[in-house]
């Protein structure tokens, strides 16, 4: 893989930076493996009813993300988180069991649906999110990108909307380098 993109599709930030990096796939042929991160499991005993709903339903998408990972079907992954954003972020909606069973069937993988209520992908999950934490952490978030010979992963980039291709590709190019020294630790602004 050149890219290794993890996410929770629950979080509206990841899906304009998910859809960046499938703008810089396309356009320079690269590869993306799709692994979960999840925000349950990273504020596990903190107080907030509010997102419970959003994140159950998240846990579900994630749990079938790391079955079709499982399964070498990376395609299956993008077809799906890009139905799931398409339904709750792109249109306004908070993440919600329906919007996942319908993603589940616009992606046309029924035959995989059974993992969004198996429990024992939830171990695949943590997996997944432990890597992602181990290499861009402490005090991050969703999304982590990891690129092959980089000593870490970044949490980001957060982008307040998806960028051209011209743009998306500059990012790229200058993101890149900066993954491969070890001395770069950060880019950070206040957020509008």
């Amino acid at each position: 893989m050149d890219a290794t993109f993890f996410f929770d599709p629950a979080c509206p930030w990841t899906w304009r930076t998910s859809r960046w990096l499938v703008a810089v796939a396309d356009a320079r042929g690269l590869r993306v493996e799709w692994r979960a991160f999840s925000l349950a499991i990273l504020n596990e005993g903190k107080s907030a009813p509010e997102f419970a709903d959003v994140l159950a339903a998240s846990s579900r998408a994630l749990r079938l993300v790391e079955a079709l990972r499982a399964d070498g079907r990376p395609d299956d992954i993008a077809r799906f988180y890009a139905e799931v954003g398409a339904r709750s972020h792109d249109a306004g909606n908070p993440l919600s069991p329906k919007i996942v069973d319908a993603a589940v069937a616009a992606a046309g993988l029924g035959d995989a649906a059974a993992a969004l209520d198996d429990e024992r992908w939830d171990r695949a999950v943590r997996e997944s999110h432990a890597l992602a934490y181990a290499s861009a952490g402490p005090d991050i978030g969703s999304p982590v990108l990891m690129v092959p010979g980089a000593e870490r992963g970044m949490h980001g980039p957060i982008l307040t909307e998806v960028p051209g291709t011209d743009d998306a590709l500059t990012i790229w190019d200058s993101l890149l380098p900066l993954l491969h020294l070890p001395a770069f630790h950060e880019l950070k602004r206040g957020r509008h």
